[in-house]
């Protein structure tokens, strides 16, 4: 499935996934998403909320019939909200990342969440016909984690893909940390070997300049 790409934060793909618990109550990403689509843009209360307002705006990208550009900018308050772009980056760079000045910073953030919604955006174009469920959240190893899956509306509810988010709460609320496929398979930990190498190579700036190469590849639509 296509789509399973703009869902890893990793270049390579992951072929082993798990199904999502039974014991979790799923409730439409459509429905859940509508008011917080139409909200104010207030702290996520719960952690399912970031991930249900992208999956909305994901759901309105697919059947907008827009060009990618204003599919772009419909998905980019959503990821904005969703994604704590800083943490994943530290995670995924290492302990060099303290050491970035705040501008270095700032210029890799953005090229990270540029390269993010070009990625949303080009896999969930016009056609696309994903269908989205956001389940309950559960508690794993002292982590907070929200159970999804991605599917096509020919698919049986059995053969979605399932997505989990690592989700932190902070001062702006719930944001998404890390991704996971299996169950287990970390989408941060899987991408820190390219990170890392990038950035032994040409450092903070040559990041951000492959990042933004990759979103600029995936806005040639």
């Amino acid at each position: 499935m296509h789509m399973k790409r703009c869902l890893m934060f990793s270049t390579g793909m992951m072929a082993l996934l798990a199904a999502v618990p039974t014991a979790i109550a799923p409730y439409s990403a459509q429905a859940a998403g509508r008011s917080a689509a139409t909200a104010p843009a207030a702290a996520p209360s719960t952690p399912q909320a970031p991930i249900a307002g992208l999956y909305k705006a994901l759901e309105q990208s697919e059947h907008s019939g827009a060009g990618i550009g204003k599919r772009s900018a419909m998905i980019a308050p959503q990821v904005d909200r969703a994604f704590n772009m800083d943490a994943i980056l530290k995670r995924s760079v290492g302990l060099h990342y303290d050491q970035l000045s705040p501008s270095e910073r700032d210029a890799l953030i953005s090229a990270f969440k540029r390269f993010t919604i070009a990625r949303y955006a080009s896999t969930f174009k016009p056609g696309t016909d994903a269908t989205f469920t956001v389940a309950q959240s559960s508690v794993d190893e002292g982590r907070t984690i929200v159970h999804t899956t991605i599917g096509n509306k020919n698919d049986s509810p059995e053969s979605a893909t399932p997505i989990d988010y690592v989700m932190v709460q902070g001062p702006d609320g719930w944001r998404i940390v890390d991704i996971l496929l299996d169950g287990h398979i970390s989408q941060v930990a899987a991408q820190r070997a390219d990170f890392k190498t990038i950035f032994s190579q040409s450092g903070a700036s040559g990041l951000a300049r492959t990042l933004t190469k990759k979103a600029d590849d995936f806005l040639q639509e």
